[in-house]
């Protein structure tokens, strides 16, 4: 019997896994949560060997309730859904110890197919995502324009990510218009939104 915990914010997203997972035969769903910091207490408290885990949940988010469960409940394994899944997610994922991750729109069955694999301690991933994934672009950043943008994707202005990384704003203004330019981005919002997908910050 596969025990699973179900970890996903939205109410009726969360009662329709629990529905579809309970009817499958060899799993039972032993506990269902809303938030990232129920995570961990709930795979504790129920025993659960596989998780379901949105990447979107409130709180700290999906990817640092994975390492905290591969932390904390190691014998737990996950499998993430993602609303609007890219290469950078799928990468981040499993760099945080996942061991499965589709798309939100999956067949049921699919999804139970997947949590066999997870439970059995193998990988799970939609085709697709994998390609994706594998065929993503390297990273065309350098280490400082990824600082800097990575104090750009926290709201900081030029002025500000200067003081922070002792730049002056002239040279920000420079590592950010490259960054555009290699991204193919139209701004630094475009920068950080295709940076992100595609794993590199």
């Amino acid at each position: 019997m596969i025990r699973i915990l179900v970890a996903e914010h939205l109410p009726l997203v969360r009662r329709g896994l629990v529905a579809a997972l309970g009817a499958e035969p060899g799993m039972r769903v032993v506990a269902e949560v809303g938030g990232a910091e129920d995570v961990v207490p709930a795979a504790l408290a129920s025993g659960a060997d596989t998780a379901v885990v949105d990447l979107d949940l409130p709180g700290a988010g999906g990817l640092p309730v994975l390492a905290a469960l591969h932390e904390k409940a190691p014998g737990c394994r996950a499998l993430v859904l993602s609303a609007q899944p890219s290469p950078g997610q799928v990468r981040r994922a499993f760099a945080a110890h996942a061991l499965g991750f589709m798309s939100l729109d999956v067949a049921p069955e699919r999804l139970a197919d997947g949590l066999r694999q997870v439970a059995a301690g193998r990988r799970a991933v939609d085709s697709e995502l994998a390609a994706a994934a594998l065929q993503s672009a390297a990273n065309p950043l350098t280490r400082r324009e990824l600082d800097v943008l990575r104090a750009a994707a926290g709201g900081a202005r030029s002025a500000e990510i200067a003081d922070q990384l002792c730049l002056s704003v002239g040279t920000v203004r420079n590592h950010l218009s490259r960054v555009i330019c290699k991204t193919g981005a139209r701004n630094r919002v475009d920068a950080i939104r295709i940076a992100s997908d595609s794993g590199w910050l």
